[in-house]
């Protein structure tokens, strides 16, 4: 028996691949499936079942693609209601993968679907679960997402999650593996560990949700409380998870055509695409195309454009470093982007060389900050998210956190310059995209973000522990 979590760290999320006696499966796969395919060919093994724990919000799953190319049945639980072909299995339903078996576990709560799947080795002994979004490591899954689809509210759906957590997951042996499908960073759970896979015995332990003194009510209380709104992009993605979805053959062949520095600009003002930059940081600010924005490859950068451009419709060409076009075509895709047009050839260096109209971005390192806010009571705007705020920030900042900044445009000065930071310099930087891109240009980037601040000796707020908030 093999099993591997395949990990991907910009969207918090783990697939896993199971093998047995010549045959496998995949347990929540990403959008692009040919490494699942090319690893149980070099095994010789033959890809059987395609497990969903339930219908993804946060990203696309390969479940559809996965299954046109290699046969296999895709499977998921209790109340799922695919608009394509699929096994919707019955609580408790065995599943025989070579010589083991994957057992069913119907964990509504989450979702109503939500399924966990409970892995018996050939010996017949429960050896790990893939919880999905019922649970993680330190966390449960939101109840909040599938209220829209009936009349359910959240707080029926987190009496559902209680229930399931304590009929089919904690009676389960304390050596039993727990493998989630998303870890810290993802948008569908509060407080997530930064690891990946615990025992179930740990978690009976460390996890608040877990308590065995805890009743519904003060569970349900505890779950739903300081929920933020989910990114608008979730039901969007849901949908195609649940309706199916464009090949990503055919995605990245639109996405990946090369265009001139005047074939872009033409394009862009023919399509109303998004100019989207995703680059470096400090390369945007020192050029960058003007109105385009700023979501750059080396942060959390599907997640972030799901929050922000929201409509997975919206036309988008691509400024990238040179070789990284395809990349970047597919992390977009990943979470439902398809509409990408294509990339400017040659890069940024190509667009400055044809001579063509530029925009930067004004920094200014902590020292200097320091040095104005001593002799100035200059506007500073901090865009990290309101816990991390509310836990250290600049005295006299506003939080104006970058995931609702379009709700805030008003409170910034119309001309006088203010200062604009984050934790580390990648989120201030997409907010002075979309600040310029808005019309707002009497803004400074402070490098480096709150990091520097604290090392500059900038006055800041008691410290309070982000766990107590």
């Amino acid at each position: 028996m093999k099993v591997e979590q395949i990990y991907t760290g910009c969207l918090a999320q783990g697939a896993y691949y199971i093998e047995s006696n010549g045959e496998v499966a995949i347990i929540d796969p990403l959008r692009e499936v040919q490494p699942y395919i090319n690893k149980a060919r070099a095994n010789n093994a033959t890809i059987k079942y395609i497990f969903e724990t339930h219908f993804h919000a946060d990203f696309v799953s390969g479940h559809v693609t996965l299954a046109k190319e290699t046969g296999a049945d895709i499977i998921y639980g209790p109340k799922a209601n695919p608009s394509f072909e699929a096994i919707i299995a019955k609580d408790n339903q065995e599943f025989k993968l070579g010589d083991i078996t994957i057992i069913a576990l119907h964990t509504p709560g989450h979702t109503m679907e939500s399924t966990t799947y409970l892995l018996r080795d050939a010996n017949g002994k429960d050896y790990a679960i893939f919880s999905g979004d019922t649970l993680f490591l330190g966390d449960v899954g939101r109840p909040d997402l599938a209220q829209k689809m009936g009349e359910l509210t959240e707080r029926d759906l987190a009496g559902f999650l209680f229930d399931s957590l304590r009929e089919k997951i904690m009676p389960l042996e304390d050596d039993v593996i727990v493998y989630p499908a998303h870890g810290a960073g993802s948008a569908c759970g509060k407080n997530m560990m930064k690891e990946t896979v615990d025992t179930l015995g740990n978690q009976k332990k460390m996890n608040y949700a877990l308590r065995s003194d805890m009743t519904k009510e003060e569970f349900i209380d505890e779950v739903i409380d300081g929920l933020l709104p989910p990114p608008q992009y979730f039901p969007l993605n849901v949908k195609l998870n649940k309706e199916g979805y464009e090949d990503i053959k055919e995605v990245l062949e639109r996405g990946t055509r090369a265009l001139s520095p005047k074939a872009f600009e033409a394009a862009a003002n023919e399509t109303g695409a998004i100019v989207l930059d995703v680059r470096n940081q400090d390369d945007f600010a020192a050029g960058h195309i003007p109105r385009s924005i700023f979501i750059g490859l080396d942060g959390s950068f599907a997640p972030w454009v799901g929050a922000l451009i929201a409509d997975v419709k919206q036309p988008i060409l691509l400024v990238t470093p040179v070789g990284l076009e395809e990349e970047a075509v597919t992390r977009l895709s990943r979470v439902g982007f398809d509409g990408t047009l294509g990339y400017l050839e040659g890069g940024f260096d190509a667009w400055k060389k044809a001579a063509m109209e530029y925009d930067t971005v004004s920094q200014v390192d902590a020292n200097k900050l320091k040095e104005v806010l001593e002799t100035e009571k200059a506007p500073v705007f901090d865009v990290r998210k309101e816990s991390e705020f509310l836990s250290e920030h600049i005295l006299d900042a506003k939080n104006t956190q970058l995931d609702f900044l379009n709700d805030h445009l008003a409170e910034f000065p119309e001309k006088k310059q203010f200062y604009v930071h984050c934790a580390g310099g990648y989120r201030s930087m997409i907010a002075a995209s979309i600040l310029k891109s808005r019309g707002i240009h009497n803004l400074i980037d402070v490098k480096g973000g709150f990091k520097s601040i604290k090392e500059a000796g900038i006055p800041v707020s008691d410290f309070i522990c982000p766990t107590t908030l």
